[in-house]
């Protein structure tokens, strides 16, 4: 991409895990435990690992700004590109 006019290109795949708004702290955290838990299972690691998958484990806090970081920056990308919702 760099050879094409775009040094800074940046692309990935994400899966995450999300609830309601409204879901109270406890929930969340229930959830977070369980399912870092699963991703650190050796089978569930080597699965991913082999299908050329990262996990990361992030806490709830830092996938919210991921995604607040990851929306304006795509959001940008679309704007300069002229996209508009349907």
């Amino acid at each position: 991409m760099t050879e094409a006019g775009f040094p800074d290109f940046e692309a990935g795949e994400l899966h995450g895990v999300l609830a309601p708004a409204k879901t109270p702290k406890p929930i969340i955290d229930r959830l977070h435990k369980e399912i870092i838990a699963i991703i650190k299972m050796p089978d569930v690691d080597q699965k991913f690992e082999g299908q050329g998958a990262q996990m990361v484990g992030s806490t709830p806090a830092e996938f919210k700004e991921f995604i607040k970081v990851q929306a304006v920056k795509w959001g940008k990308v679309a704007k300069d590109a002229g996209l508009k919702p349907v």
